[in-house]
């Protein structure tokens, strides 16, 4: 029993469920707890940078092959943007066979403050400038900042200089390697809070913004929530086949990690976690440390589903019968702006605003009806953005024979071996 109880998934699910209960019973009391979520992601983001940077130096630095890091690299972003154009598509697909937004009425007077803040801000992203923004002009700014695009663009540009030191370079790779190790350790302690993160966050969603709300956007959510289920256990399913290896057994493996997500609705909570546990599951290092935090930005597979099921349920709720030719146009649009909803906080809606606000044909009125909803579809994105990442460092890696089979079978191995204590403890 005790073994039970010291059990991180355990003490997340029960702080989640105590969360939700005290966010539908004591909503006052849940919303103060808000706090608590906020300390345990700002504990986590602390160490995002610097883990980033030293393990795509470290990575970088030990592979030595600049060709092959390009390679590496090239193959990423061609897999993020194919697997992220078929979820955009999969997604209007769906939301066009279920009209999610059929007899929901809008009423323009809610959260017009909220989304004219969006509004403007989606109206500030465009391409030239999301791209001038991966290149700091400042390093220090872009580690106080925790921006990943510039920490990995400065990370790689310092990698390939390290290891063209070659044997001058080595002390430095070994220093690195040993601060690395210490920055995992601060994670490994940081998520012994997570429980009490995820209790927090849980119970200020819950609290503030209550189950009932829930009810007049039923439709969407639902239809939200099953296309991604299908995303991950179709498509992903079939790429993980293709490369095989078992998507029900790499779920199981992050079983904690997801837990952890779904409590505080942020992808971000578990990066540095999930950059240790991919090279345990077999990933090289130099692979984890390169598609792992670019999949951050350009790999969002739940985000992009919902971007284009929401623009269409709000073309729905306007009445705007939208045409093939206007679909396409969103699809064109989304597979630009998707691109950089993880780099601004509220990202997802800012990319919303700025896609309704270069179409000029759905009421940008209509943002208000998804502002109660959208943290209760949160965590489905952040899920299914976490999942598809590491799927996609495996696929890569073993493109690139950078993946170790017996590292994974020992790491299955163990989960379930640990599965069957609980169980046996219980």
């Amino acid at each position: 029993m005790k073994k039970l109880f010291k059990n991180l998934t355990f003490q997340v699910l029960s702080a989640i469920t105590v969360g939700i209960i005290l966010g539908i019973l004591a909503p006052d009391t849940a919303k103060a707890m808000k706090p608590l979520g906020d300390v345990f992601i700002n504990m986590v983001k602390m160490v995002i940078a610097p883990i980033i940077f030293f393990t795509i130096v470290i990575g970088i630095a030990k592979m030595g092959d600049m060709k092959k890091v390009g390679r590496v690299g090239g193959k990423a972003l061609l897999y993020f943007e194919i697997v992220t154009t078929l979820a955009l598509v999969i997604g209007l697909i769906v939301a066009n066979a279920v009209k999610p937004g059929e007899g929901v009425q809008l009423d323009p007077s809610k959260g017009n403050e909220q989304v004219a803040e969006y509004v403007s801000e989606g109206e500030k992203m465009n391409l030239v400038d999301f791209l001038v923004h991966i290149v700091p002009s400042n390093m220090v700014d872009a580690f106080a900042k925790g921006d990943t695009l510039q920490v990995v663009f400065f990370a790689v540009l310092f990698g390939f200089a390290l290891a063209a030191l070659g044997k001058t370079g080595q002390p430095v790779i070994d220093l690195f390697d040993r601060i690395a190790k210490v920055f995992f350790k601060i994670v490994n302690m940081v998520m012994r809070v997570a429980p009490i993160g995820a209790f927090g966050a849980i119970s200020y969603t819950i609290g503030k913004f209550g189950l009932s709300s829930l009810i007049p956007l039923g439709k969407l959510m639902l239809s939200v929530y099953i296309t991604m289920f299908l995303f991950v256990f179709v498509v992903l399913n079939l790429i993980c086949k293709m490369y095989g290896f078992s998507l029900w057994n790499y779920l199981k493996f992050i079983k904690e990690e997801l837990l952890i997500v779904l409590g505080t609705s942020s992808s971000e909570s578990v990066l540095p976690r999930m950059m240790k546990r991919m090279e345990e599951y077999g990933c090289s290092k130099s692979v984890v440390g390169l598609v792992l935090p670019t999949g951050y930005s350009f790999n969002l597979d739940g985000t992009s589903i919902y971007l284009t099921m929401a623009v269409v349920f709000l073309a729905q709720v306007s009445g705007v019968d939208l045409t093939l030719t206007q679909e396409l146009t969103i699809l064109a649009i989304l597979m630009l702006t998707s691109k950089g909803a993880a780099t601004v906080t509220g990202g997802g809606f800012i990319v919303l605003a700025s896609t309704l606000s270069a179409m000029q044909v759905i009421p940008m009125e209509g943002l208000a009806l998804l502002l109660g909803v959208d943290r209760f579809m949160s965590e489905a994105r952040a899920i299914v953005n976490m999942i598809g990442n590491g799927i996609a460092t495996v696929v890569i890696a073993k493109s690139e024979n950078e993946f170790n089979s017996d590292h994974r079978q020992a790491a299955e191995t163990n989960e379930d071996s640990s599965d069957a204590v609980r169980v046996h403890v219980s």
